[in-house]
């Protein structure tokens, strides 16, 4: 939910050089040892299977742990953590540079988690989250503010983001699956009741259904004026499918073709020649240019090639496009060179003028966040050059830039996602009794 926080801020004009994109050149591929990568024709919700690409690209297994347990332990346990206990039963995840808490971080903490078979912590994030965030009553029952103070919890704006309740559901979904509803929290129950609540908004009192229901796409923001518009970070189409399968709402279909109209929408959103989306657009797909907030591919435009790559590895329905989506993307990354590419772009490739200010430091960068979620695209990818984002993730480093400026949340939850995914560690969690699809 980054947008919210970003929009109010005043820009700066950077006149950046031009940069035509070079396609033709840029579309050949690389020389490596290690060949084309073989991106897997099946979904894991079918086989059963999960992709190791780090045991592909020739690290041992005992190295890929050891990476993902240091980057877990980065941002939920080390000096710089981003990750803090409240008493004997809660915790938080703070944007530390930005001193707030927002729903975003606390249901990626809590999916992070779950994945990662935290019980203790997925039970104090959600404890937090319902004591400080969620609305007991009134318009927006059972969403949650957005935007709240460290320790305190007190609320900086009461209203909802789309994308947070789309990860609390789905973690919840998965808590469930993994440890049952008997341990102290229902978290079935739970799920469901934001989803029915959900199902009871009909912007009468100003709240809406996070998803349009007309469009079958999920909202910037579920109130009158938010609704009108999306995030292609939030089209997320493996979570409608896990609702299919588990929430067991009676709105089943509805969601899963959600879940194709997800797939349909990304391939509007993302540009043709170089794969980059703008981070805010209509639901056709087409950007949106708010006042002095030009349509640009900027920090919530990252997670889109990671939640492109989750429904790849899982579902693999769009399989074709996919694969043809990751060539482009990281055709374009690379021709800017692969330890310096830049993290924002206008659509064609350029260079914008204006800058989104990030932790106030008003700059491109390098940043390791498109770092990270750049390489889970090649999960997708059938070409040599897929290896050389795999090894940049792992070459990786959560730690101030060379201008001090340093983001342990966002650059790294991304990071801690990316090497779950591309070790095969964030996967659909089914109930423990199922037999896994496909075996």
């Amino acid at each position: 939910m980054r947008n919210r926080l970003v929009c109010s801020v005043l820009f700066s004009i950077l006149l950046a050089p031009a940069f035509v994109f070079p396609a033709d050149d840029c579309e050949r591929d690389v020389t490596d040892p290690r060949g084309a990568m073989k991106p897997w024709e099946k979904g894991a919700w079918e086989t059963g299977l999960y992709r190791n690409v780090f045991l592909e690209a020739g690290f041992t297994q005992e190295a890929i742990d050891a990476k993902v347990a240091k980057a877990w332990q980065d941002v939920f346990e080390g000096p710089n953590r981003v990750y803090f206990e409240v008493g004997d039963s809660m915790a938080y995840v703070a944007d530390v540079k930005n001193k707030d808490v927002r729903s975003e971080g606390m249901s990626y903490g809590m999916m992070a988690a779950v994945q990662m078979n935290k019980k203790d912590v997925f039970d104090r994030l959600w404890r937090w989250s319902k004591r400080h965030m969620q609305h007991q009553s009134g318009p927006a029952e059972a969403y949650f503010a957005w935007h709240v103070k460290p320790e305190t919890g007190e609320r900086l704006s009461q209203g909802p983001a789309s994308d947070g309740e789309l990860y609390y559901i789905t973690g919840l979904l998965f808590a469930s699956n993994r440890w049952g509803n008997g341990t102290g929290i229902d978290y079935y129950g739970e799920a469901r009741r934001i989803l029915d609540a959900m199902w009871s908004k009909d912007s009468t009192t100003g709240i809406t259904n996070l998803l349009n229901v007309e469009r079958k796409q999920i909202t910037f923001v579920p109130d009158r004026r938010g609704s009108r518009f999306t995030d292609p970070s939030y089209h997320l189409p493996a979570f409608y499918e896990i609702w299919a399968e588990y929430a067991k709402d009676g709105h089943e279909r509805f969601y899963r073709d959600c879940a194709d109209t997800a797939r349909s929408f990304l391939r509007r959103a993302c540009r043709s020649k170089t794969g980059l989306n703008a981070d805010i657009t209509d639901y056709d797909g087409e950007p949106l240019k708010r006042g002095f907030f030009p349509a640009a591919f900027r920090f919530d435009s990252w997670r889109v090639p990671m939640n492109i790559a989750m429904d790849y590895s899982w579902y693999a329905k769009d399989a074709e496009w996919q694969r043809d989506y990751a060539g482009r993307f990281q055709d374009f990354l690379y021709s800017r060179g692969m330890d310096t590419f830049e993290d924002q772009f206008n659509l064609d490739g350029t260079l914008p003028e204006w800058i989104l200010p990030a932790g106030g430091f008003r700059t491109l960068r390098h940043s390791l966040g498109l770092v990270a979620t750049s390489a889970a695209a090649s999960l997708m990818s059938d070409r040599a050059k897929g290896w050389k984002f795999v090894d940049a993730v792992w070459n990786a480093k959560l730690e101030p830039y060379p201008d001090g400026y340093f983001d342990p949340y966002y650059d790294g939850l991304l990071y801690l996602f990316s090497l779950m995914h591309l070790s095969g560690q964030y996967r659909i969690i089914k109930p423990a009794s199922a037999a896994p699809a496909g075996r």
